[in-house]
């Protein structure tokens, strides 16, 4: 059934009279501690990658014909072994080449233990069953920083026959839990830091002098200051030297009012649209109408008179109906109405969530949305 079509203004009043007795009161802005907002710079995590061999799968491995590393690799590691197979024909199917990745935490210490993540390489079917022979893990520099080994647990599978194949997930990656174990420690002295630097997840000019300011407050003035919208950098203060993990706890449970710049998220693909709280719309008409074009087909069958020459033909039928949706009026949207109460005054207009990326495209285009939108 068709929604009736009255006037975008007489909705918006409807949806304003709505959220007047739905909203509770407006509550105080959040505050977020810092160390939700920022992270300490030199306090990070490190990609680990290594190349290595799962072994013992049941005939689900790579192809030696076709993925010639595959089979070099074989006969490299036999040959460490005390095996030699060179010019020997093998055929197995029981192994797989792979890539194994993991991220080493900070302040992590030898002999302690971390996940790793398998993932094929060649034409192997399944890892299911398999296990990953030592795989040394090296960092960006080139270092060997952990060794990983191990069953290879997989959280999808694969099952066919001569007619039928059946896959959930993604048999071809799997996961070591504590699969490996380091062997080298990052460089990193924390104590022995004269300043500190925090980053800014959100970089942000206003929530740099924020951080900055409660700082201070509770250090005294000149400890930190904001050297751009990310980065916060601190004096350590005398008492605190030597103990930079009782300075980054007491820093960290600091709580401020953090800023952001309005911004409208858009999805085309899926219709999704995110917004901040920030987004205004200043004074603005607005009209909105759809044009539906209806195509039907009722081809019918010509039948010739008896006894003629004719032959049975069908003949094509072709309706178009268009519809312009010229019933939509021009509607006034007030100044200062936020972004929510406009969203709200066309959805009970009936605009769907693509036309309502349409229309904020275009009133940005205005200049009557004080907000950046962003595409994804």
């Amino acid at each position: 059934m068709p929604l009736p079509r009255f006037s975008l203004a007489r909705h918006l009043v409807a949806a304003f009279a709505c959220l007047a007795t739905l909203l509770p009161p407006a509550a105080a802005s959040a505050l977020s501690r810092v160390k939700d907002l920022a992270a300490v710079e030199g306090v990070r995590t490190n990609q680990l990658v290594g190349y290595g061999i799962v072994v013992g799968l049941n005939g689900t491995g790579d192809t030696l014909n076709n993925i010639p590393f595959t089979k070099q690799s074989l006969q490299a590691m036999l040959e460490r072994l005390g095996i030699n197979t060179r010019g020997a024909t093998m055929r197995t199917q029981n192994l797989a080449a792979v890539m194994v990745t993991a991220n080493l935490p900070p302040f992590a210490t030898q002999g302690t233990h971390i996940d790793v993540t398998v993932s094929s390489l060649g034409d192997a079917k399944s890892l299911q069953g398999g296990t990953l022979v030592a795989t040394s893990l090296l960092g960006a520099d080139g270092e060997i920083y952990a060794l990983a080994q191990g069953s290879v647990a997989i959280a999808g599978f694969a099952a066919e026959g001569e007619a039928a194949k059946i896959t959930r997930g993604v048999p071809t990656n799997g996961r070591i839990s504590n699969g490996a174990l380091i062997e080298r420690e990052m460089a990193f002295k924390l104590n022995e830091a004269r300043s500190l630097r925090l980053s800014l997840r959100n970089p942000d000019f206003t929530t740099a002098k924020r951080i900055a300011s409660a700082i201070n407050d509770f250090m005294g003035a000149d400890t930190a200051e904001p050297t751009d919208p990310a980065t916060i950098t601190l004096q350590i203060p005398a008492k605190f030297r030597g103990n930079m993990i009782r300075l980054i706890t007491e820093v960290e449970q600091l709580k401020v009012e953090p800023d952001q710049t309005a911004r409208v998220v858009v999805d085309e693909r899926s219709g999704i649209i995110v917004m901040g709280r920030d987004v205004r719309v200043s004074t603005v008409a607005i009209a909105q109408g759809n044009l539906t074009v209806t195509i039907t087909e009722q081809p019918m069958v010509s039948q010739p008179a008896p006894l003629s020459n004719g032959q049975t033909a069908i003949v094509p039928r072709t309706g178009v109906k268009v519809d312009t949706g010229d019933g939509n009026k021009l509607a006034l949207v007030k100044e200062g109405v936020s972004l929510r109460e406009l969203v709200d005054g066309l959805n009970a207009l009936g605009v769907g969530p693509r036309d309502l990326i349409s229309i904020l495209q275009a009133i940005k285009t205005a200049g009557a949305l004080q907000a950046d939108i962003e595409l994804m």
